[in-house]
């Protein structure tokens, strides 16, 4: 029983308390007014307050200004209403005008209604009720309202907040910030008025005349017009699509970059570039892209695959060039290729692999790197090798070996390889296999010619200006000498196993890529950058917090039946949940008493 006697003395004490504090508050005064009506039309305990042609009604409370054509001013309540012409101010920076107004002395909070225009220095809010707590010093609507800021343009949204002392709005649900140069679309977005930055949270949109931005979690700086976004972001550029983990986009300089899992879609193209550091120009129409970077041109039938240290691609729509540079390798199902780069000018379907000018023959990458190509079982290389495809077709056309032209293939049924070397080749495909080759000035062979059983006849070594080989299901079927310098056909027995390789033979098939995996086999660990992105959306606490309901509560005289008319203008639905919270809290307080006085009886 004591226990519960002291419970109720702390409440009764703080109930006092609560209220001494509410009573302490200053009233609001009366500036200056024309003249007063108290008839019987006149709300009980309340003076109607007129203004003359002078002036306006002059109200002032605690730092804030309030004129008006009209007032009733309850001097019980500490509580005014403000009627035509409302205008509000605290400070020098903050200005309400409406066309009704209410405002309590004790609770400091004030709503207003009526073509409502809120200003502070660097934006204007105009919407049809607002709600102002000082104490917080939040402004709040949740009927739709408009922001206009004159860099960034104008913001509207369903419900929105400001606070004043972080000088920052929080708009929520259907977002739209329109610009002379873009419009943005999210559902939650944060706007700081003095620096311009905005930052999204979930789907979002960035709209211009030459780009769509699309993101989850994104920061926009209005006065700079610079982005950075992440979480499923990406960037349309007309004809390209830009993805990855990060985007960084510069809207004046046209410029984008991404970092990890990238992928750029070139949609007239119809090709592919990913890796994991990627730079974009949209106004020089070009894209560079480093760190596992895999350029992939999509075909009906068969894509192509081009992997290098670094890959760029430049030019318009309608003539676009890869350039793959530093280990370049490429990959098709029926033909492969390395070289020190790769060029592929997609108009013209030339493909140019290339050796490494700035290396002599004598260094030890020079050889490695030499460009070679492997269409099935045939290997060729030379200084420089163009692959020629049909444009229309998508299919092999042609191909031509400059200098030191190399061809080899493996002997069907022994250990031997046919080789073809001269100063250039000549390669003709059908259906993408190669079937005639051309060997021009200075050409050698060496062949082992093998009978319709198979069984080897001899082994072909000879000379001759040039030389034409036709190829049958991937075997040399016919050889042509034209201009013979010299040549034999030697029994295997006769021909020395030493002298079966011409000089600079070089068989390469371990390097051979088989699969878009192999490409990546030479690459070092791959260590990407870890991305800390941007804070996690706060979700928008309640204007209506226990704290601002409890002020509300106490301006009102609970002994009293007359009306709280600090609480007129709260939702009711609002104060339905505060009633069932606090009878919760109740209850559970009574219950924790409860069980002490059983223990005592």
């Amino acid at each position: 029983m004591k226990a519960l006697y002291y419970i109720l003395i702390l409440f009764f004490c703080a109930l006092v308390s609560t209220t001494t504090l509410a009573q302490e508050n200053k009233k609001i005064k009366i500036e200056y007014f024309g003249f007063t009506i108290k008839d019987s039309l006149s709300p009980k305990g309340a003076t109607t307050f007129v203004r003359d042609n002078s002036q306006q009604i002059h109200v002032v409370h605690e730092g804030i200004n309030i004129w008006c054509d009209k007032a009733i001013y309850y001097q019980k309540d500490n509580f005014i209403e403000a009627f035509s012409n409302v205008k509000m101010k605290q400070g020098d920076t903050i200005n309400m005008n409406a066309k009704y107004a209410e405002y309590s002395g004790k609770t400091q909070i004030a709503f207003a209604s009526g073509d409502v225009i809120l200003t502070e220095p660097q934006s204007t809010l105009t919407t049809d009720t607002l709600y102002f707590d000082r104490t917080k010093q939040q402004a709040y609507y949740k009927s739709k309202g408009k922001v206009v800021r004159d860099s960034s343009g104008t913001i509207t949204s369903q419900i929105g907040r400001y606070y004043m002392n972080a000088k920052k709005y929080q708009f929520v649900k259907d977002v739209v910030l329109v610009n002379p140069e873009y419009t943005l679309n999210t559902n939650q977005l944060d706007f700081y008025t003095e620096t311009g930055n905005a930052y999204m949270f979930g789907p979002s949109t960035i709209v211009g005349e030459t780009s769509k931005i699309y993101c989850e979690r994104g920061f926009y700086d209005t006065n700079n017009d610079i982005g950075y976004f992440i979480k499923n972001s990406k960037i349309n550029y007309d004809n390209r699509i830009v993805e990855g983990d990060s985007l960084y986009f510069d809207r004046n300089k046209s410029f984008a970059s991404a970092t990890n899992n990238i992928k750029v879609t070139d949609t007239i193209n119809n090709s592919i570039i990913k890796g994991h550091y990627a730079e974009v120009f949209r106004a020089k129409d070009s894209v560079f892209i480093t760190k596992r970077a895999l350029a992939i041109t999509v075909q009906e039938k068969d894509s192509v695959y081009l992997h290098s240290d670094k890959i760029m691609v430049t030019g318009k729509p309608e003539h676009r060039i890869t350039r793959a540079y530093y280990n370049a390798k490429l990959y098709k199902s029926d033909i492969s290729g390395k070289a020190d780069s790769i060029h592929a000018d997609h108009k013209t379907g030339i493909t140019k692999l290339i050796n490494l000018a700035r290396l002599s023959s004598t260094d030890i990458f020079a050889t490695k790197r030499k460009p070679i190509l492997w269409n099935l079982g045939n290997q060729m290389s030379g200084d420089t090798i163009h692959l020629i495809s049909n444009t229309k077709t998508e299919e092999l056309d042609s191909l031509k070996v400059f200098y030191d032209a190399f061809l080899i293939s493996k002997d069907t049924l022994g250990d031997g390889y046919n080789q073809v070397k001269g100063r250039e080749l000549i390669g003709l495909f059908k259906n993408n296999e190669l079937y005639n080759v051309d060997i021009i000035k200075n050409a050698e062979v060496i062949y082992f010619s093998r009978d319709d059983k198979q069984e080897l006849v001899g082994i072909n070594k000879s000379k001759s200006g040039s030389i034409n080989l036709k190829i049958f299901e991937n075997n040399i079927d016919e050889i042509r000498l034209i201009n013979q310098v010299d040549g034999n056909l030697y029994p295997e027995s006769k021909f020395p196993k030493n002298v079966r390789k011409f000089k600079g033979f070089d068989w390469r098939e371990e390097e051979r890529p088989k699969s878009v995996e192999d490409l990546f086999n030479d690459d070092p660990p791959l260590n990407l950058p870890v991305i800390k992105g941007l804070a996690d959306y706060v979700p928008q606490e309640e204007f209506f917090d226990d704290e601002l309901l409890d002020r509300v509560e106490a301006a009102g005289d609970k002994t009293s039946k007359e009306e709280n008319k600090a609480a007129r203008n709260i939702p009711q639905k609002i104060k339905d949940t505060k009633k069932k919270k606090d009878a919760a809290r109740k209850s559970k307080i009574t219950k924790k008493l409860i069980k002490p006085l059983k223990k005592e009886n």
